[in-house]
């Protein structure tokens, strides 16, 4: 079985440096880690590994310096890492950087399941997912909190919504998005570290992948970012005065202010 696993560096802290013209994400790969919710996506592609055999490979889209973060995750037990990284990627929303990704794993070819985090911890969008299932043509499963079967023709899988949970079966090859309830991360070995930094590692620009100009980085995403800021937070107390029935009124003519 060969297994995906889609990889986003994000910021290591709060600090987060924007484009002074575009108002995106100015990323630093000395600064950034994997996103948390891809390393429950990279436990689980493993434990499906150890149980079906297989290949596990890390594909991300990212400046150069996320072939640390790559490594990384080959230290923990991935067989080898794709890096998609071009200057024409810079600027990407979720749906320029989704048609890049597809277009990384098409190269691949011959994959049963891709995996992905909810969603990245930057953005919050959780959209990367099904809209690079859309692109490669394959059934999705977002939020699963469990993989309850696992086949070479199809997984059957728990997923969490609104009003409880689904049990759904998939026919493969398919994308699903995890969530952290889905297992606990396990942490490098001495050997994994050994082997990181010498394991297979490919890189491949826009040229490499035939990408249409068109679709890819700031030229490829319809949504502009027009503003970017901290909400400002005011915490002021009010004094109610008066016997218990005035004040009672004078609560009610609050609530109705903020409602």
């Amino acid at each position: 079985m060969r297994i995906i696993v889609c990889i986003k560096q994000v910021p290591s802290t709060n600090e987060v440096r924007l484009h002074p013209v575009h108002n995106t994400i100015m990323r630093d790969g000395r600064q950034s880690v994997i996103n948390p919710f891809d390393t429950y996506a990279i436990e689980e592609a493993l434990q499906i590994k150890e149980q079906h055999e297989g290949e596990v490979i890390a594909v991300s889209m990212g400046i150069p310096a996320t072939e640390r973060l790559l490594r990384d995750a080959e230290s923990r037990g991935v067989d080898r890492a794709v890096l998609l990284s071009d200057r024409s990627f810079a600027g990407a929303d979720t749906l320029a950087t989704a048609y890049t990704l597809s277009l990384g794993i098409k190269e691949i070819d011959n994959f049963d399941l891709i995996l992905c985090g909810k969603m990245a911890v930057d953005g919050d969008t959780a959209q990367i997912g099904p809209e690079l299932a859309e692109n490669l043509g394959i059934p999705h499963v977002t939020d699963v909190c469990e993989l309850i079967k696992v086949s070479k023709s199809q997984i059957v899988c728990k997923k969490i919504t609104d009003y409880g949970h689904q049990i759904l079966k998939v026919k493969l090859p398919a994308l699903i998005t995890v969530v952290k309830d889905i297992n606990m991360p396990r942490l490098p070995s001495i050997q994994g570290v050994i082997f990181g930094l010498t394991a297979p590692f490919e890189i491949k620009d826009a040229a490499a992948l035939n990408a249409d100009e068109n679709r890819i980085g700031l030229k490829g995403s319809p949504t502009q970012v027009v503003k970017t800021y901290i909400p400002k937070r005011q915490n002021e107390a009010i004094e109610l005065k008066g016997d218990a029935e005035t004040q009672a009124e004078l609560i009610k003519d609050l609530l109705k202010e903020v409602l």
